[in-house]
């Protein structure tokens, strides 16, 4: 299987802007066009990994990162998101172009992969089972994701979780890790040794990075997962780490919040997330100390 890391950095800057890199994230392939060198950098810093089809016919999703075709860009570079010939963003400033490209992606699966109830959550697995981790924008829930996954936890997804409907298990996407802020240091002191690109600052979500994913997180990316706890996290400082079980029906529809395409799926919708909740421990999540944290995820994973 030939990787992107078979690629120098100048073959992949030279192919991005030919649009002829077709990458392969978990069930999905995207053919990606862009001339930006901060995406080329991004992909080769962080998709080393990941599967290069080549000569391949199909790809799910066609983006574009690149500027938009007006006189504006020359006194102001924009860069915008164009799938498929539509434009769903309005053009960010080009030194935004790789989250750009990261939040675009997520954009794709989750207006588009209607065959998964899409949830906004983080998801890992240990011995089997995963956990989902739904949570709001500043909840620490990325954060516990990345100190999971660097403690031998396998990565699905930091956020997207897709439930298959028709069996309830989990379907991988393991893509960078998106680190806001404050975060990214507690991520650099917790796993020194991570790779994380460079930091953007001024976006609409403060300053961002992205936390390379496990290599072996991506060689399973076809090694689904059944579900094991869903935890509704909450990183408060100085709190203690405490656990709290919610009811089943009071979980219910805090996911459904958190569903991407719920409503879009009717009654198929209704039916995969209640047996996702049947099936699942439901659990409310404080911590403040990432190795307490972690520590509670090994003994949920220690249990029965």
């Amino acid at each position: 299987m030939t990787t992107l890391s078979a690629l120098s950095r100048a073959e992949l800057g030279r192919r991005l802007r030919d649009g002829s890199i077709d990458l392969q994230t978990g069930a999905f392939v995207t053919r990606v066009h862009s001339p930006f060198a901060s995406v080329a950098d991004g992909l080769h810093l962080l998709y080393g990994d990941y599967p290069l089809l080549e000569n391949n016919g199909f790809a799910d999703f066609h983006v574009d990162v690149a500027p938009p075709p007006t006189l504006r860009r020359w006194y102001k570079p924009l860069a915008r998101f164009v799938y498929d010939g539509m434009v769903p963003f309005l053009p960010l400033p080009a030194a935004q172009a790789f989250p750009m490209f990261e939040w675009g992606m997520n954009w794709c699966v989750s207006s588009r992969a209607h065959g998964y109830l899409i949830l906004h959550a983080a998801v890992v697995e240990k011995h089997g089972r995963a956990a989902i981790l739904p949570a709001p924008p500043g909840s620490g829930k990325s954060t516990l994701c990345a100190a999971l996954v660097s403690r031998g936890w396998r990565l699905l997804s930091d956020e997207l979780a897709l439930v298959r409907p028709e069996d309830g298990l989990l379907a991988p996407l393991p893509r960078p890790i998106s680190l806001k802020n404050a975060s990214i240091e507690v991520m650099r002191r917790y796993q020194p040794d991570a790779v994380i690109s460079r930091p953007v600052p001024d976006t609409t979500k403060g300053t961002v990075a992205h936390l390379k994913a496990p290599a072996d997180s991506i060689a399973r990316a076809a090694e689904l997962a059944r579900p094991g706890w869903i935890v509704f996290p909450k990183y408060a400082a100085g709190a203690a780490t405490t656990l709290l079980d919610v009811p089943n029906a009071r979980s219910f529809m805090r996911v459904a919040e958190n569903g991407f395409n719920y409503s879009v799926l009717g009654a198929r919708g209704f039916a995969t997330l209640g047996a996702l909740v049947e099936q699942s421990r439901c659990i409310d999540f404080t911590y403040s100390a990432l190795d307490e944290a972690v520590a509670v995820f090994e003994q949920l994973a220690g249990t029965p």
